[in-house]
Protein backbone atom coordinates (compact mmCIF):
# COMPACT_ATOMS: atom_id res chain seq x y z
CA UNK A 1 0.00 0.00 0.00
CA UNK A 2 1.45 2.93 -0.90
CA UNK A 3 2.08 5.80 1.85
CA UNK A 4 -0.48 9.45 1.20
CA UNK A 5 0.71 12.78 1.99
CA UNK A 6 -1.94 12.18 5.23
CA UNK A 7 -0.10 8.63 6.45
CA UNK A 8 1.38 10.42 9.55
CA UNK A 9 -1.51 12.58 10.36
CA UNK A 10 -1.84 12.91 13.74
CA UNK A 11 1.46 11.58 14.58
CA UNK A 12 3.80 13.54 17.05
CA UNK A 13 7.89 12.59 16.18
CA UNK A 14 9.96 14.03 19.17
CA UNK A 15 14.02 14.85 17.45
CA UNK A 16 16.51 14.35 20.06
CA UNK A 17 19.18 16.18 18.92
CA UNK A 18 22.22 18.71 20.89
CA UNK A 19 24.48 20.48 18.78
CA UNK A 20 26.39 18.50 16.69
CA UNK A 21 24.39 16.63 14.67
CA UNK A 22 24.68 15.84 10.78
CA UNK A 23 22.59 18.40 9.34
CA UNK A 24 20.98 16.42 6.42
CA UNK A 25 20.70 13.38 8.70
CA UNK A 26 18.12 15.94 11.05
CA UNK A 27 16.63 17.79 8.22
CA UNK A 28 15.75 15.03 5.38
CA UNK A 29 13.85 12.80 7.76
CA UNK A 30 11.92 15.67 9.28
CA UNK A 31 11.17 16.61 5.76
CA UNK A 32 10.09 13.33 5.02
CA UNK A 33 8.00 12.77 8.09
CA UNK A 34 6.18 16.09 7.52
CA UNK A 35 5.58 15.65 4.12
CA UNK A 36 3.44 12.45 5.17
CA UNK A 37 1.80 14.21 7.83
CA UNK A 38 3.82 13.71 11.25
CA UNK A 39 4.24 16.89 13.71
CA UNK A 40 7.88 16.85 14.09
CA UNK A 41 9.63 18.71 17.36
CA UNK A 42 13.10 19.14 18.15
CA UNK A 43 13.87 18.20 21.62
CA UNK A 44 17.60 19.45 23.02
CA UNK A 45 19.19 19.47 26.22
CA UNK A 46 20.15 23.12 25.13
CA UNK A 47 17.75 25.86 25.26
CA UNK A 48 17.20 28.36 22.86
CA UNK A 49 18.87 26.62 19.29
CA UNK A 50 20.72 23.82 17.96
CA UNK A 51 23.52 23.97 15.44
CA UNK A 52 23.65 21.17 12.96
CA UNK A 53 27.33 20.16 10.73
CA UNK A 54 27.79 19.50 7.15
CA UNK A 55 30.14 16.59 7.98
CA UNK A 56 33.06 18.95 10.19
CA UNK A 57 31.99 22.30 9.40
CA UNK A 58 29.05 23.81 11.37
CA UNK A 59 25.64 24.75 9.80
CA UNK A 60 22.69 25.84 10.10
CA UNK A 61 20.66 26.53 13.65
CA UNK A 62 17.40 25.65 14.65
CA UNK A 63 15.28 26.31 17.33
CA UNK A 64 14.79 23.94 20.00
CA UNK A 65 10.53 23.12 20.32
CA UNK A 66 10.69 21.49 23.50
CA UNK A 67 13.72 21.67 25.92
CA UNK A 68 14.46 18.26 27.24
CA UNK A 69 14.09 19.02 30.39
CA UNK A 70 9.97 19.85 29.93
CA UNK A 71 9.96 16.71 27.57
CA UNK A 72 7.41 13.95 27.98
CA UNK A 73 8.17 10.92 25.96
CA UNK A 74 4.15 9.86 26.46
CA UNK A 75 3.43 13.54 24.43
CA UNK A 76 5.34 11.35 21.56
CA UNK A 77 4.87 8.56 19.65
CA UNK A 78 8.07 8.08 17.71
CA UNK A 79 11.52 8.71 18.20
CA UNK A 80 14.21 9.90 15.44
CA UNK A 81 17.82 9.73 16.29
CA UNK A 82 20.12 11.59 13.74
CA UNK A 83 23.76 11.22 13.83
CA UNK A 84 27.05 13.34 13.59
CA UNK A 85 29.71 12.45 16.07
CA UNK A 86 29.62 15.56 18.63
CA UNK A 87 25.60 14.98 19.04
CA UNK A 88 25.11 11.60 19.90
CA UNK A 89 28.28 11.60 22.08
CA UNK A 90 26.89 14.60 23.86
CA UNK A 91 23.34 13.18 24.57
CA UNK A 92 24.87 9.55 25.67
CA UNK A 93 26.17 10.88 28.38
CA UNK A 94 23.07 12.97 29.31
CA UNK A 95 21.30 11.08 31.91
CA UNK A 96 17.61 13.17 31.00
CA UNK A 97 18.02 12.21 27.49
CA UNK A 98 19.41 8.49 27.96
CA UNK A 99 15.69 8.10 30.24
CA UNK A 100 14.05 9.96 28.01
CA UNK A 101 15.92 7.16 24.62
CA UNK A 102 15.01 4.61 27.02
CA UNK A 103 11.17 5.47 27.84
CA UNK A 104 10.69 4.83 23.71
CA UNK A 105 12.67 1.78 24.02
CA UNK A 106 10.41 0.52 26.84
CA UNK A 107 7.23 1.45 25.73
CA UNK A 108 7.91 0.08 22.33
CA UNK A 109 7.38 3.60 20.19
CA UNK A 110 9.17 3.20 17.10
CA UNK A 111 12.40 4.76 16.82
CA UNK A 112 14.82 5.91 14.03
CA UNK A 113 18.17 5.89 14.62
CA UNK A 114 20.79 6.52 11.93
CA UNK A 115 24.69 7.11 11.32
CA UNK A 116 26.22 7.34 15.41
CA UNK A 117 22.49 8.17 16.35
CA UNK A 118 22.47 3.76 18.16
CA UNK A 119 25.21 5.57 20.09
CA UNK A 120 22.48 7.00 23.06
CA UNK A 121 20.34 3.31 22.17
CA UNK A 122 23.27 1.59 23.84
CA UNK A 123 23.02 3.67 27.41
CA UNK A 124 19.28 3.39 26.70
CA UNK A 125 19.57 -0.61 27.34
CA UNK A 126 17.89 -0.14 23.39
CA UNK A 127 19.97 -2.50 21.65
CA UNK A 128 20.49 -6.01 22.58
CA UNK A 129 19.43 -9.27 20.70
CA UNK A 130 18.31 -6.14 17.76
CA UNK A 131 19.71 -6.43 14.24
CA UNK A 132 20.79 -2.45 13.36
CA UNK A 133 23.53 -1.05 11.75
CA UNK A 134 25.03 2.16 12.55
CA UNK A 135 28.25 4.38 11.08
CA UNK A 136 31.34 1.54 10.45
CA UNK A 137 33.51 2.87 13.73
CA UNK A 138 30.17 2.11 15.86
CA UNK A 139 30.31 -1.90 15.39
CA UNK A 140 32.25 -3.00 18.21
CA UNK A 141 30.14 -0.41 20.38
CA UNK A 142 26.56 -2.37 19.49
CA UNK A 143 28.07 -5.55 19.42
CA UNK A 144 29.50 -5.41 23.02
CA UNK A 145 26.35 -3.84 24.12
CA UNK A 146 24.59 -7.40 22.36
CA UNK A 147 23.59 -5.97 19.13
CA UNK A 148 23.42 -7.77 15.62
CA UNK A 149 25.04 -5.18 13.36
CA UNK A 150 25.07 -5.55 9.77
CA UNK A 151 26.67 -3.62 7.28
CA UNK A 152 23.55 -2.61 5.05
CA UNK A 153 21.76 0.53 4.29
CA UNK A 154 18.83 0.28 6.14
CA UNK A 155 17.95 -2.60 8.67
CA UNK A 156 14.33 -2.64 9.98
CA UNK A 157 13.85 -4.85 13.38
CA UNK A 158 11.14 -4.59 15.73
CA UNK A 159 10.49 -0.98 16.16
CA UNK A 160 14.14 0.28 15.63
CA UNK A 161 15.08 1.29 11.91
CA UNK A 162 18.80 2.31 11.57
CA UNK A 163 20.84 3.44 8.45
CA UNK A 164 24.83 3.74 8.34
CA UNK A 165 25.40 7.38 6.66
CA UNK A 166 23.88 10.47 5.10
CA UNK A 167 24.55 8.23 1.53
CA UNK A 168 21.67 5.76 3.01
CA UNK A 169 19.04 9.07 3.50
CA UNK A 170 16.69 7.43 0.45
CA UNK A 171 16.19 3.96 1.88
CA UNK A 172 16.13 5.31 5.70
CA UNK A 173 13.69 7.95 4.97
CA UNK A 174 11.27 5.36 3.30
CA UNK A 175 11.62 2.48 5.75
CA UNK A 176 11.48 5.20 8.82
CA UNK A 177 8.11 6.59 7.14
CA UNK A 178 6.79 2.60 6.83
CA UNK A 179 7.34 1.80 10.60
CA UNK A 180 6.42 4.96 11.50
CA UNK A 181 2.86 4.91 9.56
CA UNK A 182 2.19 0.85 10.56
CA UNK A 183 3.02 2.19 14.81
CA UNK A 184 0.40 4.93 14.16
CA UNK A 185 -2.34 3.03 12.54
CA UNK A 186 -2.27 0.04 15.18
CA UNK A 187 -2.36 3.16 18.02
CA UNK A 188 -5.06 4.68 16.39
CA UNK A 189 -7.67 1.12 15.31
Amino acid sequence: MPITSSSLDGMKVAILVSDGFEQAEMTEPRKALESAGAQTQIVSPLDGSVRGWKHLEPADTFEVDVPLKNANADDFDALLLPGGVVNPDALRINQKAVAFVRAFVESGKPIAAICHGPWTLINADGVKGRKLTSWPSLRIDLMNAGAKWTDHEVVVDRGLVTSRRPDDLPAFNREMTKLFELAHEAAIH
